[in-house]
């Protein structure tokens, strides 16, 4: 067996499952769960009616692992027409199965194992697949710290450069998984200059950019990199996905877009790998990918849920709504001793909500968890539940609170 593979942790779902083993939830309450960060509003009738419509036809051949030129255009369009960006579809542009296979895939491409003391940087909390990635190409991750007195913004002027000098990769979450936070231009040409002068690649995960609470949609990578005059993309890839913003996670189909030469390599990798999206897939994700109306509409319902929840929970809790995202990043209040797993036990046996530990989406690094204390709360279900959700929350913590 693969001895790197001994290396990887418990997901947190499954420690998750381990922390809730032998509590019975309150009987009087149905169960509500805020745990998992799974998109539940209705998938858009037209994109089913695309997928069915093409499966005698795309069933019955082997996709190419390029995607079809009409999926590639389509994904260069809605760049343009999001960012303002220009890309050319046959070279910077590559189909992904969801953001989350491009993701570790992106780093067993560009991480060379050999190279004593390879390392990857990414924030911390994180999603985990960026340290599962890492830990399966060779590397050892380097974990930066979110600082909430800056919006929970990775701290990257405090690695070292001895640290920068071994990196390889870099991931960026923007909107931030769990905290919601979306990266300022300013931290782009930070990490564009460091990219310079170390020759590291960032891979931009982006996979939340279409559900944000403001005016102003966040700003995107490929967005940065063009404004500051990096109209190559230079190291740098982006990756979204259809998931979040089109309702369609069953779906598997998302996209990468940016340097050539990476895609290129990233493209030959995947020949070997075996990961072509299904032509009845391609063509429903054509039309998504053509559509807004849509994305303002599943837009407007997570902007009316979080305007409903947010005011509830703000007196007992720190929290506050976030950039973007469909989460809420949440403090335990002090009578919990900043023990969120105390917190996330009690409020499933008392009055049966399930949120999860922010300590099992960070790793301890420099003396501290920085996901300790905080609970991450997914508001993905219909408004009237999660509301719910944040009434039987206020009263669990006021039951507590002396």
């Amino acid at each position: 067996m693969n001895p790197l593979l001994s290396r990887l942790q418990p997901y947190p779902f499954e420690r998750l499952r381990q922390l809730f083993a032998g509590v019975t939830p309150n009987p009087a309450y149905r169960p509500i769960s805020l745990g998992i960060g799974e998109p539940r509003h209705a998938t858009p009738q037209f994109i089913q009616d695309a997928l069915a419509g093409d499966l005698a036809t795309g069933l019955a051949g082997y996709p190419p692992t390029a995607g079809s030129p009409a999926l590639r255009e389509a994904c260069a369009g809605w760049l343009q027409r999001r960012y303002g960006v220009q890309v050319d579809p046959a070279t910077q542009v590559l189909p992904v199965l969801g953001s989350r296979e491009a993701l570790f895939a992106l780093a067993q491409t560009v991480v060379d194992p050999t190279q004593p003391g390879a390392t990857v940087v990414c924030p911390n909390p994180f999603y985990q697949i960026y340290e599962g990635a890492t830990l399966l190409a060779g590397a050892q991750p380097h974990y930066v710290a979110s600082d909430p007195a800056r919006n929970f913004a990775p701290r990257w002027d405090l690695v070292p450069d001895a640290v920068w000098g071994r990196t390889q990769l870099v991931y960026v979450c923007s909107p931030g998984n769990p905290t919601g936070a979306v990266m300022p231009l300013q931290e782009w040409k930070l990490l564009f200059e460091l990219s310079d002068r170390h020759s590291f690649v960032i891979a931009s995960d982006e996979c939340y950019s279409e559900i944000y609470f403001q005016g102003e949609p966040p700003l995107g990578g490929l967005e940065a990199a063009a404004q500051l005059g990096r109209a190559d993309f230079k190291r740098l890839v982006m990756l979204t996905s259809l998931s979040k913003r089109s309702n369609v996670p069953g779906m598997r189909s998302g996209f990468v877009a940016g340097d050539a030469d990476i895609l290129k390599a990233f493209l030959l990798y995947r020949t070997y790998h075996g990961s072509a999206m299904s032509g009845a897939v391609q063509t429903a994700s054509i039309a998504a990918w053509g559509d807004e109306a849509h994305v303002q509409d599943n837009r407007r319902q997570y902007r009316e849920k979080f305007a409903a929840v947010t005011p509830l929970l703000e007196p007992v809790m720190d929290v506050k709504l976030p950039d973007a995202a469909f989460y809420l990043w949440a403090g335990v209040p002090d009578a919990w001793k900043s023990s969120d797993t105390d917190f996330a036990r009690a409020l499933l046996a008392q009055y049966n909500v399930t949120v999860l530990p922010g300590s099992y989406l960070a790793r301890d690094a420099g003396g501290a968890n920085p996901g300790q204390g905080r609970v991450r709360m997914a508001l993905v279900a219909e408004t009237a539940e999660c509301v719910e959700a944040a009434q039987r929350i206020v009263q669990f913590i006021q039951s507590h609170t002396p």
